[in-house]
């Protein structure tokens, strides 16, 4: 008795590891055949271009620049560098832009000093510019693409209707509100036969 469940167990257990076997080299098979270029994740950091918005206050001219990670920009004196660049994913409720940069100034001894190091965010007042006496800089975008995700919320409706029960139980006898129902007094009956003929 106890062979038969033994050999009953080890030929459930191999056909199990077959049926696994077999899914592991379909899966196999299909990433193979999908498209080395295709979109399955987010979009590698390398491969991110973020624009960035530079303002001479000598001059008042406004420049943008399309940098990947990694690359830096120069004008004359000023020279900014992108390290990263990021944007929430569609689905997300809160959007930023973020893009976090390096700003050097040259000085007149030829050394070149860091003012500013760390992120700025678009949609952030406090954090979305780095301010010098001669430049201004700052995020306007990341180009990224992201997985199929859940679709993106809908934005939340205000509805104009409002509640009439406050307002009538606020309402009352008192209420001049118009529209607020007054109950009437209770009328007196009047007077039968029987009293009249009492006086």
């Amino acid at each position: 008795m106890r062979r038969t469940i033994l050999f009953l167990l080890c030929g459930v257990a191999a056909l199990g590891a077959c049926g696994r076997g077999h899914k592991q080299a379909e899966d196999s098979r299909a990433a193979a055949a999908a498209p080395k270029g295709s979109n399955v994740g987010v979009t590698p950091m390398a491969d991110r271009v973020a624009v960035l918005g530079v303002l001479n206050k000598r001059n008042g001219i406004v420049k943008e620049v399309a940098l990947r990670p990694g690359q830096s920009a120069r004008w004359k004196d000023l020279v900014v560098h992108l390290r990263a660049c990021e944007t929430t994913a569609p689905w997300e409720e809160e959007k930023l832009t973020g893009a976090f940069v390096q700003v050097d100034v040259q000085r007149a001894n030829a050394k070149a000093e860091r003012i500013f190091s760390g992120w700025l965010y678009k949609e952030s007042p406090s954090l979305n510019v780095v301010e010098n006496p001669v430049y201004d800089v700052w995020p306007k975008s990341c180009a990224m693409t992201f997985p199929a995700g859940p679709p993106a919320p809908a934005a939340p409706q205000v509805s104009s209707n409002r509640s009439s029960a406050a307002r009538s139980a606020a309402g009352g006898a008192s209420s001049g509100a118009p529209g607020a129902a007054v109950p009437a007094a209770p009328a007196s009956p009047p007077p039968s036969a029987a009293d009249s003929n009492a006086t």
